[in-house]
């Protein structure tokens, strides 16, 4: 009976063994993904504007789920820039992703003014504009809101103006358990070098990075390396977003080779979530996210194939 037993209990584990490179990335999600996947709203920013689609934001986290069953989502203030202090519409948002099954994770914030702005009084002015932002985001049980780090002037001197303004906002955040976190966005702030020492002028454990994979144009002269610019924010990051365009026959990215980001990612030891942003033309903006998450999922089942196979 022993032998028996040795020998079942042997052949269930070659089985297993045998079967566990090709398990898929859902198999692998609770717990044990590699990452997880997130959906940032900008992705479905033409839709939410046509309004002949009769698409909200409320909407936003039910057609997440449903459409491209993701549990995660990131907000854009844009499609609900007057709402930041209507308790109503946020309790409203809130139930609507109770009732999904959604986890809201930040809000991007845009148009409230340059953080680094040269004149000290319209500094202020941005930083007073983004703590309704921050309060929304606690309300909505987001853990960031992300920001911009716009700014004029030398490459020194725009450090020490964004730093001031993002230390601000990061000094009202922080007793609510809130991170403010700046995206490489364009100007300096998409130089990774720039953006990472500002960070580090900043001085503060809830100020950090959202290192996008795309948005490294410094100017219409200058681009940034991506790889490089990503591997210098990841020591900051506390949220990624993975900007996708175009896809090859394969369903791989053309601009970017999402094995070798997610591998600069990973090996920072980031397994959090992984914003899905599409922004192509060539694809509908649900067929784009739909690719986007395929091409994700793939690097995650080879990631923890790859896992698997060195615990072996």
């Amino acid at each position: 009976m022993q032998r028996r037993q040795f020998l079942q209990a042997a052949l269930a584990a070659t089985s297993a063994a045998a079967l566990a490179p090709q398990m898929s990335f859902a198999d692998h999600h609770e717990g044990h993904a590699p990452f997880k996947i997130s959906l940032a709203e900008w992705s479905l920013h033409k839709t939410l504007r046509d309004k002949s689609k009769n698409l909200t934001n409320l909407d936003f986290p039910r057609v997440t789920k449903e459409e491209f069953g993701i549990d995660a989502v990131e907000y854009v203030n844009q499609f609900f820039a007057d709402k930041a202090k209507d308790a109503k519409y946020l309790a409203e948002l809130n139930q609507r992703c109770d009732d999904a099954g959604v986890k809201s994770l930040l809000i991007m914030v845009d148009r409230e003014g340059r953080l680094g702005d040269p004149d000290d009084a319209a500094r202020t002015k941005a930083v007073e504009n983004h703590y309704q932002w921050v309060d929304a985001a606690k309300t909505l049980g987001c853990h960031s809101i992300r920001v911009n780090a716009g700014s004029k002037g030398e490459y020194k001197e725009q450090q020490k103006l964004a730093a001031d303004g993002l230390r601000r906002v990061s000094e009202y955040a922080k007793p609510m358990g809130l991170n403010v976190i700046v995206e490489n966005h364009g100007g300096l702030s998409s130089n990774g070098a720039w953006l990472a020492g500002t960070i580090k002028q900043v001085g503060l454990d809830n100020c950090g990075t959202l290192p996008d994979f795309g948005n490294f144009k410094v100017s219409n002269d200058e681009m940034y390396d991506r790889y490089k610019g990503v591997e210098e924010l990841m020591p900051y990051a506390k949220a990624v977003s993975a900007k996708a365009h175009d896809f090859d026959d394969e369903g791989n990215e053309t601009a970017t080779d999402y094995f070798k980001m997610m591998d600069i990612v990973l090996k920072h030891g980031y397994h959090g979530y992984v914003g899905i942003e599409y922004e192509g033309k060539v694809l509908g903006e649900y067929e784009g996210i739909k690719k986007t998450k395929a091409l994700l999922e793939k690097v995650a089942a080879a990631v923890s194939a790859k896992s698997l196979k060195k615990a072996g």
